[in-house]
């Protein structure tokens, strides 16, 4: 199995004046954008960290997620949350030939944290034996940070400034995580019981 992102985060998506703010840096000054850079990649990684433990997307882009078959012959959930669109189911031969399956025979069913493929017939469309399947799809909360829910923008700010506090500290390596930051993210996490097309 394998998820890869298709389309990036820009870097102007990124609030870096209200992260200037939340880390009271002086405003003012002629090299006032001096370290957005440092600063876009504080929050990146923030967002990295926050979209790892909870299986959310916070900000829009595209992804492509290759499996050897589906899990589940009727349905499938999806590997992240929210999804917003699947752009197309591809059916991939051994030997590398591709198939887009028939859009009508698939469809999305959205949930927060597990969104899923369902069969509008009898099964999800199959590849070939030895073959693999392709979903690709959007996923986030929106292309904009104002899309996020508060408490997980809250917590990609905190994130971030720990990050920043701390960017000289060679001990924080066992990606330890604030509990200001847990506390913010612990609802959003999934947990997956049950077995039916589990990803």
């Amino acid at each position: 199995m394998m998820l890869v992102e298709t389309t990036t985060v820009p870097d102007g998506a990124f609030p870096i004046a209200a992260f200037r703010e939340h880390l009271r840096l002086g405003t003012g000054f002629a090299d006032d954008g001096l370290q957005d850079g440092l600063l876009t990649g504080f929050l990146r990684a923030a967002m990295a960290a926050v979209e790892g433990r909870t299986g959310k997307i916070l900000l829009e882009r595209d992804f492509a997620w290759t499996r050897d078959g589906w899990q589940g012959e009727t349905a499938q959930d999806l590997p992240v949350a929210p999804v917003s669109a699947v752009a197309g189911v591809d059916l991939i031969a051994p030997k590398g030939a591709e198939t887009v399956a028939d859009a009508a025979s698939w469809r999305l069913v959205p949930d927060l944290h597990v969104p899923r493929l369902e069969a509008t017939r009898a099964v999800l469309p199959r590849p070939s034996f030895g073959g693999s399947v392709r979903v690709r799809f959007t996923a986030g909360f929106g292309p904009d940070w104002g899309d996020l829910p508060a408490d997980l923008g809250q917590a990609v700010m905190l994130l971030a400034a720990h990050y920043n506090e701390y960017r000289h500290d060679t001990g924080l390596d066992a990606g330890c995580m604030p509990f200001g930051v847990t506390a913010l993210i612990e609802r959003y996490r999934t947990f997956r019981l049950f077995g039916r097309g589990r990803a």
